[in-house]
Protein backbone atom coordinates (compact mmCIF):
# COMPACT_ATOMS: atom_id res chain seq x y z
CA UNK A 1 0.00 0.00 0.00
CA UNK A 2 2.88 2.05 0.64
CA UNK A 3 4.64 1.78 -2.42
CA UNK A 4 1.04 2.25 -4.58
CA UNK A 5 0.73 5.54 -2.56
CA UNK A 6 4.62 6.72 -3.60
CA UNK A 7 4.27 5.81 -6.98
CA UNK A 8 1.17 8.11 -6.82
CA UNK A 9 2.39 10.90 -5.44
CA UNK A 10 5.89 10.61 -7.39
CA UNK A 11 3.54 10.38 -10.49
CA UNK A 12 5.36 7.21 -11.88
CA UNK A 13 2.95 5.02 -14.25
CA UNK A 14 2.66 4.72 -17.08
CA UNK A 15 0.07 5.85 -19.54
CA UNK A 16 -2.78 4.07 -19.92
CA UNK A 17 -2.41 1.63 -17.38
CA UNK A 18 -4.62 1.32 -14.35
CA UNK A 19 -3.74 3.32 -11.65
CA UNK A 20 -2.91 6.75 -14.43
CA UNK A 21 -6.42 6.52 -15.49
CA UNK A 22 -7.17 6.25 -11.45
CA UNK A 23 -5.20 9.17 -10.72
CA UNK A 24 -6.48 11.57 -13.87
CA UNK A 25 -9.93 10.62 -12.38
CA UNK A 26 -9.15 11.72 -9.08
CA UNK A 27 -7.97 15.06 -10.42
CA UNK A 28 -10.80 15.53 -12.57
CA UNK A 29 -12.88 15.02 -9.96
CA UNK A 30 -11.23 17.34 -7.78
CA UNK A 31 -11.70 19.90 -10.33
CA UNK A 32 -14.92 19.62 -11.16
CA UNK A 33 -16.76 18.41 -7.79
CA UNK A 34 -14.87 21.07 -4.96
CA UNK A 35 -16.28 24.23 -6.62
CA UNK A 36 -19.99 22.84 -5.40
CA UNK A 37 -18.50 21.83 -1.87
CA UNK A 38 -16.08 24.50 -0.96
CA UNK A 39 -16.74 28.74 -1.49
CA UNK A 40 -13.55 30.27 -3.09
CA UNK A 41 -14.94 33.46 -3.32
CA UNK A 42 -14.94 33.80 -6.59
CA UNK A 43 -18.92 34.96 -7.27
CA UNK A 44 -19.54 37.81 -9.13
CA UNK A 45 -21.17 40.78 -6.82
CA UNK A 46 -24.67 40.72 -6.99
CA UNK A 47 -25.06 44.23 -7.67
CA UNK A 48 -22.32 44.34 -10.27
CA UNK A 49 -24.98 43.76 -13.29
CA UNK A 50 -26.20 46.62 -15.06
CA UNK A 51 -30.36 47.23 -15.66
CA UNK A 52 -28.77 48.92 -18.88
CA UNK A 53 -26.00 50.00 -21.47
CA UNK A 54 -23.98 52.56 -20.35
CA UNK A 55 -22.78 54.87 -22.96
CA UNK A 56 -19.08 56.71 -23.15
CA UNK A 57 -18.39 59.09 -25.30
CA UNK A 58 -14.99 62.17 -24.78
CA UNK A 59 -16.62 65.58 -24.36
CA UNK A 60 -13.54 67.25 -26.39
CA UNK A 61 -11.37 67.89 -23.72
CA UNK A 62 -9.90 65.54 -21.24
CA UNK A 63 -13.63 64.80 -19.58
CA UNK A 64 -16.16 62.05 -20.42
CA UNK A 65 -19.89 62.40 -20.92
CA UNK A 66 -21.23 59.22 -19.11
CA UNK A 67 -24.69 57.99 -20.33
CA UNK A 68 -26.65 55.97 -17.30
CA UNK A 69 -29.75 54.73 -16.84
CA UNK A 70 -31.85 55.85 -14.02
CA UNK A 71 -32.46 52.21 -13.06
CA UNK A 72 -28.73 51.61 -12.11
CA UNK A 73 -28.15 54.92 -10.01
CA UNK A 74 -29.16 54.05 -6.36
CA UNK A 75 -30.99 57.17 -5.15
CA UNK A 76 -33.71 59.52 -6.09
CA UNK A 77 -33.45 62.29 -8.24
CA UNK A 78 -34.87 64.68 -5.32
CA UNK A 79 -31.58 64.05 -3.30
CA UNK A 80 -29.13 66.00 -2.00
CA UNK A 81 -25.93 66.67 -4.36
CA UNK A 82 -23.24 64.94 -2.58
CA UNK A 83 -25.19 61.73 -2.03
CA UNK A 84 -26.10 61.88 -6.47
CA UNK A 85 -22.97 62.45 -7.03
CA UNK A 86 -21.63 59.45 -4.62
CA UNK A 87 -24.60 57.12 -6.36
CA UNK A 88 -23.38 58.38 -9.88
CA UNK A 89 -19.53 57.68 -9.07
CA UNK A 90 -20.96 54.00 -8.03
CA UNK A 91 -22.63 53.32 -11.34
CA UNK A 92 -20.01 54.45 -13.77
CA UNK A 93 -17.04 53.10 -11.74
CA UNK A 94 -17.44 49.38 -13.41
CA UNK A 95 -16.61 51.62 -16.80
CA UNK A 96 -14.42 54.13 -16.05
CA UNK A 97 -12.83 52.69 -13.29
CA UNK A 98 -11.94 54.75 -9.84
CA UNK A 99 -9.84 57.55 -11.03
CA UNK A 100 -12.60 59.89 -12.63
CA UNK A 101 -14.31 62.70 -10.55
CA UNK A 102 -17.88 63.59 -11.48
CA UNK A 103 -18.26 66.88 -12.19
CA UNK A 104 -21.76 67.37 -13.42
CA UNK A 105 -25.12 65.60 -14.32
CA UNK A 106 -28.84 66.37 -15.56
CA UNK A 107 -31.24 63.89 -16.15
CA UNK A 108 -33.04 62.52 -19.47
CA UNK A 109 -36.53 62.59 -19.71
CA UNK A 110 -39.18 60.50 -21.75
CA UNK A 111 -42.39 62.14 -24.15
CA UNK A 112 -43.93 62.04 -20.64
CA UNK A 113 -41.92 63.30 -18.23
CA UNK A 114 -40.16 60.54 -16.40
CA UNK A 115 -36.61 60.54 -16.16
CA UNK A 116 -34.87 57.44 -18.24
CA UNK A 117 -31.24 58.48 -18.38
CA UNK A 118 -28.66 60.25 -16.15
CA UNK A 119 -26.12 62.24 -18.36
CA UNK A 120 -22.55 62.79 -16.83
CA UNK A 121 -19.67 64.24 -17.00
CA UNK A 122 -16.48 63.45 -15.34
CA UNK A 123 -12.33 64.74 -15.61
CA UNK A 124 -9.96 62.13 -14.51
Amino acid sequence: MQKTLKSYFFWTHQRGSFHYDVMVTLILAFIFITPHLWNYGDKPSPNAALAGPIQVTGDGDHGLVITVPVKDVDVGIASDEKAVRRALHQAIEPVTGDAVSVTRWETVSDASGRPVLWKVWAHR
